[in-house]
């Protein structure tokens, strides 16, 4: 997997040529504790980098999910928004939020790789 990171606790995966994966990191559910419900974007819908593109609710907050990336939504995690504890369980697979298609790949320059994230995220 190709997977980068924003400093907003969002995992993007660009290793599927069609559309990115994006999801929290485990930092960001770790964080929230017990998600109980997530709002997920339209399919079609278009958002530039850093925009919000949902809200994820736990027990003990609701947190925006922002765009790492600029691009349209291509599909949603209809698994996660039935069943919201995949994003607790397994942020990184079965707990990712939606697909997006890149508007422009030079965006992915400004993300962290795994190391620098886990750097960054041991001092929020």
């Amino acid at each position: 997997m190709s997977i980068q990171y924003s400093k907003d606790h969002e995992w993007i995966d660009t290793s599927e040529p069609a559309a990115a994966i994006v999801g929290i990191t485990q930092h960001a559910q770790d964080a929230l504790g017990d998600v109980v419900f997530v709002d997920l974007p339209a399919v079609g819908a278009t958002f530039k980098q850093g925009e919000v593109a949902g809200v994820v609710e736990s027990v003990k907050a609701a947190a925006d999910v922002y765009m790492p990336v600029t691009g349209e939504i291509v599909e949603v995690n209809e698994a996660l928004r039935n069943d919201p504890s995949l994003a607790n369980s397994d942020p990184l697979g079965a707990g990712w939020f939606f697909k997006v298609r890149l508007s422009d790949e030079k965006e992915l320059t400004g993300l962290l790789d795994e190391a620098a994230y886990n750097e960054f995220a041991a001092s929020a």
